[in-house]
């Protein structure tokens, strides 16, 4: 099959939003393999290379237990860099965002790392499947308080949520739908719900450390009355409550934007949705139209929008702003150095908080806003530093091999151009302005890359290309995805 520069862009824009970006080799792998092709692989692909769990566990063990932020985020960041299945990642992500649980209220990253797990797991199957998961799920029962939902007594911050802000959206369930949901999920709780209150109250966790929480069906905590929910009457518990939830309208087109916004192009925040259309409202009909006839089968949804005429268009390409984890992500998994488990991950994890997303600490119940808001000047500034420090490090074996494929040209010297051309290439096939590209010809003409010998002054060229490695990674093409 004959690749053409078209074929190169768009299997870069998939890999930049289907995962974390490419390197020219793995792009030139995935092209071979065709464009759809590509797009199954990503989508069925459930196996992973990456370094078993063993291995973390034998040398980082607080990125195992994972009891706190630290050693939790630091696992999943290494999952991120490390996996051969980086869609599972990225709608892991996803999740993560849509279904926002914090660890400032659970307290416990093993229970943030089961749910991530979760999500890997059925993050691209239906969505009934995923919202009984999700409504099992220790980190959520105690983050939404389900844990205090008792027959008699309901507690409704799950029920709201679920709603509101995971299913349909505001102004498509009125206060007494709240309230008939919350009743059917009474007695969905975890087994040592007890232990977890006594932590509350005394606000430690000794004598007994953090556990590993587990699911629990109280039945006899459960309102097994009947409940009159979105004009449907029954006896409902929770599995009738999200059965009914899926075959709504409203919560088609509200997952189908979720997915827009996080693969195609930014959305207004949630809370705006109400208020605001979708800005491609034929886009969003395909989304919806696919959520049926799947039988609400998230994989497929994403099948069919990266095969879509509205996602290839070059006019959504570079449109989105990287979150930070989409950018160390894109970064760490480039420079190669993190093949094997290694504590500095842990450092890394730390520069991601920095630029503005703590992972498994969400702000709110609504997530990280996307879009500008990852930009303020000190975020920035973290986000210039750390793509061009590591990008620019010439110890790190994926920068080595970057360079030397840049060096590998024929003949003893490279033009300014050439070497900026295969410097964009090398890093992801990387389209920019005609403005930036004349700045990084300029740089590598200043610096001297012309004028240096290849074959007899290799250490310094490796130098000089190394720097204009760097500044690419500050360029705001390469800042988007």
């Amino acid at each position: 099959m004959e690749t053409t520069s078209t074929d190169v862009k768009l299997m870069a824009h998939l890999l930049r939003r289907a995962g974390f970006g490419a390197t020219k080799e793995q792009l030139d792998q995935y092209i071979s393999s065709g464009y759809e092709e590509t797009v199954d692989l990503l989508v069925d692909n459930e196996d992973s290379s990456r370094i078993d769990d063993a291995l973390v566990r034998r040398y980082f063990p607080d990125q195992s237990v994972t009891h706190d932020t630290s050693g939790a985020g630091s696992y999943w960041l290494y999952r991120l860099v490390s996996t051969d299945s980086p869609l599972r990642e990225k709608i892991a992500l996803f999740w993560h965002n849509v279904f926002a649980t914090g660890y400032t209220k659970v307290t416990n990253g093993k229970p943030m790392s089961d749910q991530l797990r979760m999500f890997r797991n059925h993050g691209l199957a239906k969505l009934d499947d995923l919202l009984l998961e999700l409504s099992r799920d220790p980190a959520m029962i105690i983050w939404l308080d389900n844990v205090d939902n008792h027959n008699g007594a309901i507690n409704e911050n799950y029920g709201r949520e679920l709603l509101e802000l995971f299913s349909m959206g505001v102004g498509n369930y009125s206060e007494d739908d709240i309230k008939e949901c919350s009743r059917a999920f009474t007695g969905w709780s975890i087994a040592n719900s007890d232990y977890i209150k006594q932590l509350a109250v005394r606000n430690s966790i000794m004598p007994y450390g953090k556990l590993a929480w587990r699911y629990e069906y109280k039945k006899d905590d459960h309102d097994d009355g009947e409940k009159t929910f979105l004009g449907y009457k029954g006896n409902f518990n929770g599995e009738d409550i999200i059965k009914i939830i899926c075959e709504q309208p409203a919560t088609a087109k509200f997952i189908s934007r979720h997915l827009y916004h996080f693969f195609v192009a930014d959305e207004p925040p949630v809370p705006s949705w109400p208020y605001k259309e979708p800005q491609d409202l034929a886009a969003i009909a395909i989304l919806e139209k696919t959520y049926f006839d799947s039988g609400y089968d998230i994989g497929e949804m994403i099948r069919v929008l990266f095969n879509s005429e509205f996602f290839k268009s070059e006019t959504c390409h570079y449109k989105k702003i990287k979150s930070p984890v989409e950018l160390a992500g894109n970064v760490l998994r480039t420079t190669e150095e993190f093949k094997t488990p290694n504590i500095r991950i842990s450092e890394r994890n730390s520069q991601v908080t920095f630029m503005g997303q703590q992972l498994l600490n969400p702000p709110s119940v609504e997530g990280w806003h996307q879009g500008l808001e990852w930009i303020e000047t000190g975020s920035l500034a973290e986000r210039v530093n750390f793509a061009s420090q590591y990008l620019g490090d010439i110890t790190k074996p994926g920068v080595r091999r970057i360079i030397r494929n840049v060096m590998d040209h024929e003949g003893e010297y490279i033009s300014a151009e050439a070497c900026v051309d295969k410097c964009l290439d090398q890093l992801g096939s990387i389209q920019i302005s005609q403005y930036i590209y004349n700045t990084l010809v300029e740089f590598a003409q200043e610096n001297g890359i012309p004028s240096i010998n290849l074959l007899k002054d290799k250490e310094n060229a490796a130098k000089k290309i190394s720097e204009l490695i760097s500044l690419v990674a500050s360029v705001p093409e390469f800042q988007q995805s």
